[in-house]
């Protein structure tokens, strides 16, 4: 039985990263582009005439250069819910994050547009929000991390180095077993895991992957607006 194809919007309104993209999508397998488009305007149209399964989209694009790809992402929560949403960011800034997430972080991703360069990254987060899951570039994570750690703002909880990097895995929306997977651990050790990490953080543990991933960014976004020395 032949794989279905996973059909994709894009919106990119700078030339090359465009160009760049469209050379990427004819590399990417099982994952085809419905079209490329330079505006949200555009892009809104070919969703309604086209249906895509996902979208992939950068934030600031014309009419305003202001968070246009945020807009149609929490637009399609109503309108069609089933379209995933990969953003694609050259800021590493939690509020553009947590905005994504505002309303549940299933079935949207946020990359940073090196990840174009990674063509296997791209197509993992595109079959990620397809499949309704969620997706935070691990470079976002690890900034907000080390600016967490930096900030003046309430004091940073002593994590051990393992601790450390199940919380990034955590803050990309991975389940205990994707984790488990990813850092060759038991299922039973990252669950120890992360119940000390949110005893640290003073959370309660929640299983629901979106509430997890609000919850862990959150925190890490308190450094944005902590003074700094």
């Amino acid at each position: 039985m032949p794989e279905t194809v996973i059909r994709v919007a894009v919106a990119e309104d700078t030339f090359l990263v465009r160009a760049a993209l469209k050379s990427v999508f004819l590399r990417l397998p099982g994952i085809e582009a419905v079209g490329f488009y330079e505006d949200r305007d555009s892009l809104l149209d070919a969703i309604e005439r086209e249906h895509p399964d996902a979208v992939v989209t950068d934030i600031r694009m014309p009419p305003d250069g202001c968070d246009e790809g945020i807009q149609v992402a929490g637009a399609l929560r109503e309108t069609y819910p089933g379209i995933g949403v990969v953003i694609l960011s050259q800021y590493v800034e939690a509020r553009y994050v947590l905005a994504l997430f505002e309303s549940g972080s299933a079935g949207r991703a946020y990359l940073l547009k090196e990840r174009v360069s990674a063509p296997h990254e791209l197509a993992a987060a595109i079959r990620a929000v397809v499949a309704g899951e969620s997706v935070v570039d691990p470079k976002v994570v690890e900034v907000l991390i080390q600016t967490r750690r930096a900030s003046t703002g309430p004091p940073w909880p002593e994590f051990t180095p393992r601790e450390h990097d199940v919380l990034a895995e955590l803050a990309q929306g991975k389940s205990n077993a994707a984790i488990a997977a990813s850092l060759v651990l038991t299922k039973r050790a990252v669950e120890k895991h992360i119940n000390r990490i949110f005893m640290k953080l003073g959370l309660s543990d929640a299983p629901d992957v979106s509430a997890r991933v609000k919850a862990a960014l959150m925190f890490l976004a308190d450094a944005e607006d902590a003074p700094q020395d």
